[in-house]
């Protein structure tokens, strides 16, 4: 086995892997049936009139051909995206972008704050972040030991969240030229899924470049890094816990905007 392939395995493990969104450039019956080999089934696929981008929903996935599916992802033919678990999940993930309808993928100051301020945040609780440049904005990513059930995660990412939100607001900028995405949300988490580690973005040809502080890893680093991550940065749950406690337990109700 490719042992980018397996890295992620072990990175993702416990977000469901009977389902997923493809993202490639791929389209056609052709396609359609490859992809359907072997019991694999389409619950729907969204073709972009500009065929550079199309996405595919498909369930009953066995882990062979997950397998499969992640090699094409590292190969950088597609974009493997998962959905997390509907109870409760051992990563979280803050996704910052651009809301700019209009050259969505240009890298604005808000975003930039932001991303600096959460990971100055999550550092100083000892749960460091693995960032990740995910072509107009970051994934910011934490590992777990074990599963915590998905409404404690979503009150601590949103407490987080605010956090750096009214930290924008203080610096005079607009947090609505940002779109904060929470993962997992209880109320979107069977509509939304989150690109993994490890590809290009099937739209740019962008690889997904990790950030320490402010430089952006080459792809050989990346992999590198993202290892020693893995190893070294998998939070204990009484880490997570006293972190819980020091942003929500104990703080000021903020009143925050998180989509």
């Amino acid at each position: 086995m490719d042992r980018r392939v397996a890295l992620i395995k072990e990175f993702y493990l416990g977000l469901p892997t009977d389902r997923v969104k493809l993202e490639a450039s791929a389209f056609g019956f052709e396609f359609l049936s490859q992809l359907q080999a072997h019991g694999m089934q389409l619950e729907y696929g969204e073709l972009t009139l500009s065929k550079v981008l199309h996405k595919y929903k498909l369930a009953n996935i066995t882990q062979t051909q997950m397998y499969e599916l992640l090699a094409w992802h590292v190969a950088k033919l597609c974009n493997v995206c998962l959905y997390f678990d509907r109870r409760a999940n051992s990563v979280l993930a803050f996704n910052l972008d651009n809301n700019h309808a209009t050259n969505g993928s240009r890298l604005i100051p808000e975003v930039q704050l932001a991303v600096r301020t959460l990971v100055e945040k999550l550092n100083e609780l000892d749960c460091k972040p693995l960032v990740i440049a995910s072509g107009r904005g970051y994934h910011i990513w934490c590992r777990l030991r074990a599963a915590i059930a998905n409404d404690r995660l979503y009150r601590f990412m949103l407490h987080t969240a605010a956090g750096a939100l009214l930290t924008l607001q203080r610096r005079g900028l607009d947090p609505n030229n940002m779109k904060f995405t929470l993962y997992p949300d209880l109320r979107i988490q069977d509509l939304v899924s989150l690109r993994l580690f490890g590809s290009e973005h099937a739209k740019n040809q962008v690889f997904s470049r990790i950030l320490v502080g402010d430089d952006l890893l080459d792809e050989e680093a990346s992999w590198a890094y993202f290892e020693d991550y893995l190893e070294s940065n998998t939070l204990a749950l009484d880490t997570f816990d006293k972190a819980y406690d020091a942003v929500v337990t104990s703080a000021t109700p903020v009143i925050a905007k998180a989509s």
